[in-house]
């Protein structure tokens, strides 16, 4: 199996692999194009491989273009799973639904940043000046319901099964949960409810490598965000054998012409 990575990171443990810089990538287009699976490539780069150069890539065009973005990723819950996402709106940042999201939310609420990820650019709203703050910095507005939580849980999908779950714990006092603000991790009491969850949405959705945050309230579990690329410390911690699971799960696949990023048949 011939496998290429622009992410020699990611790709530690993976035998075989062939390491390019992204910004080599057509300098490479003869290597790519023999290639099986192209593993881990910028967001910027996946419309060449997959729709120019027809290439599988790893994770798969589901993970990257849901994952690209809090509002993407919303609105495929929504459609999916409405009942495990907390209460949501999206608009863009204009005077009307500023005001409205003013009449229609509580103190506190959250607001996020659309694009971002280790607790960056989530911020929780308790008083009108910190959402003005906010709507200047943000042209859409991504406003969501404050759950009353302590902890949340980080759950590892990879191929397809969850390889690892554990709670985030934030530190007395704080907002964010991550362990990139200081957060906790026990890998302890993990609820099946929320694996199971995982499991059905990332294989509905499609999604074959994410860290999914969820959150339980009173037994029920939201659907925080997930990130296709997440934080690796928890699974070194756990001394999991992540890059044999990527191959090993690369050599399952079968060539699917429903997938949509295999390699489509090229023009005679």
């Amino acid at each position: 199996m011939r496998l290429i990575s622009f992410n020699p990171y990611r790709s530690m443990g993976i035998p075989g692999v062939q390491y390019i810089k992204p910004e080599m990538i057509f300098r490479h287009k003869s290597d790519i194009t023999e290639a099986d699976w192209i593993l881990y490539p910028e967001y910027w780069q996946v419309n060449s491989l997959v729709y120019g150069l027809k290439k599988r890539i790893f994770p798969n065009i589901n993970t990257y273009h849901l994952g690209h973005d809090k509002v993407e990723m919303t609105r495929a819950f929504w459609a999916v799973c409405p009942e495990n996402v907390p209460y949501t709106q999206i608009f863009p940042s204009t005077e009307v639904y500023i005001q409205q999201v003013l009449d229609e939310f509580t103190f506190p609420f959250v607001a996020k940043e659309v694009r971002n990820s280790m607790g960056q650019g989530v911020f929780l709203i308790e008083k009108k000046k910190d959402f003005l703050q906010y709507t200047q910095d943000n042209s859409v507005l991504y406003v969501q319901e404050y759950l009353p939580i302590k902890r949340d849980l980080r759950i590892v999908y990879l191929g397809d099964k969850v390889i690892t779950a554990y709670w985030r714990i934030g530190i007395e006092g704080q907002f964010h949960n991550n362990v990139s603000k200081g957060g906790s991790i026990s890998f302890e009491d993990i609820p099946e409810g929320a694996i199971k969850l995982v499991e059905r949405i990332a294989a509905e959705l499609g999604i074959n490598h994410a860290g999914f945050d969820v959150a339980e309230v009173e037994g029920h579990f939201y659907f925080l965000e997930f990130n296709a690329m997440f934080g690796n410390q928890a699974l070194l911690d756990q001394n999991l054998p992540v890059g044999k699971i990527i191959y090993e799960y690369l050599l399952r696949q079968d060539i699917d012409p429903r997938e949509p990023d295999k390699p489509f048949p090229r023009a005679s």
